[in-house]
């Protein structure tokens, strides 16, 4: 399997990100490279006994899938509470990793923003920034990403195997996928140029693995989270012997938290133990003028998703 764009070109499958940011005169590509037919469209178990789910898998597809929905139910949670039918049914998993921000300074070419034009400003961080970030951001950024599936596949600890560039074949620990705003805000993960994502791999989860997701937001459809927890639990003899946990809708990146995790394992699973997990996850958060609300809401997010899973473990 190989193929290539241009320098300036862009590889095209569902196109709901890219085709509405051209729309709007924020992308503008030299050239579109339709990769529909590639045979990168099935979902496969691994010699492992984990999950190998090609970039084309639509969106509704792997969130109605029979093994995903039993066996990674946080993953199926997310992607069936994100956009629509509509949409499900045409975004990829590749493209769903890729999604750029709903920062509307982003999106209106009007305003100055560093991440479509480095070195222009950001006009968040003095303006209307209720939806913004209040972890990993900068002087430079405080924009969220929007992915609801991206943030359960971190707290799965998934792996983005990409083709392409100068480095061949890859294997990317999703963890490291995704890069802070820092200085150079318009960069956001590690691909190269030309790089393609070709599958996502998830692990085999031990047995008796639960999982949840709860996404927080100002309507009960077709709206992006102010805030979201995914949480991955093992609870054993009444103790979480193991722990994953990302936010969405509170950080310039899928936010996973080492900090809840390392407060959850080895204890109780019963309340407080959730709620100091939730005052560590949030202990570093910097709001803005507008979104402060976001602290409180994340606790309680991370507090109801330990709830509900560990009450199924």
């Amino acid at each position: 399997m190989d193929v290539t764009v241009e320098p300036g070109g862009k590889f095209v499958a569902g196109g709901t990100t890219l085709v509405d940011l051209m729309k709007l005169n924020v992308e503008t590509p030299k050239s579109l490279v339709d990769i529909n037919q590639l045979p990168l469209a099935q979902i496969e178990a691994t010699p492992e006994g984990g999950l190998k789910i090609g970039a084309l898998v639509r969106n509704s597809d792997l969130g109605f899938n029979s093994e995903v929905k039993e066996r990674y139910a946080v993953l199926s949670e997310a992607l069936l509470s994100g956009a629509s039918p509509q949409l499900r049914n045409m975004a990829t998993t590749g493209g769903n990793l890729l999604q750029r921000t709903r920062c509307y300074y982003f999106r209106d070419t009007a305003y100055a923003c560093n991440k479509r034009q480095p070195g222009s400003g950001c006009s968040a961080i003095d303006g209307f920034n209720r939806i913004h970030a209040i972890v990993g951001g900068s002087e430079h950024c405080v924009a969220t990403h929007p992915s609801d599936m991206a943030v359960a596949m971190m707290a799965l600890e998934a792996t983005v195997q990409t083709r392409g560039g100068s480095k061949g074949e890859r294997s990317i620990a999703l963890d490291e996928f995704y890069l802070l705003p820092g200085t150079t805000p318009d960069k956001e993960n590690v691909l190269e140029p030309g790089e393609l994502i070709t599958h996502v791999t998830l692990p085999k989860l031990a047995e008796g693995t639960k999982s949840y997701y709860i996404k927080l937001r100002d309507r009960a459809q077709y709206e992006f989270a102010l805030s979201s927890a995914a949480v991955v639990v093992n609870v054993s003899g009444g103790k979480i012997r193991r722990v994953r946990i990302a936010f969405g809708g509170i950080g310039t990146r899928p936010w996973r938290s080492r900090e809840a995790e390392q407060e959850l394992e080895g204890k109780t699973a019963e309340e407080k133990n959730f709620r100091a997990a939730s005052e560590a996850a949030l202990r570093g958060a910097k709001p803005l003028r507008d979104n402060a609300f976001k602290v409180e809401l994340a606790k309680r997010a991370l507090v109801r998703a330990l709830t509900v899973a560990t009450q199924t473990a």
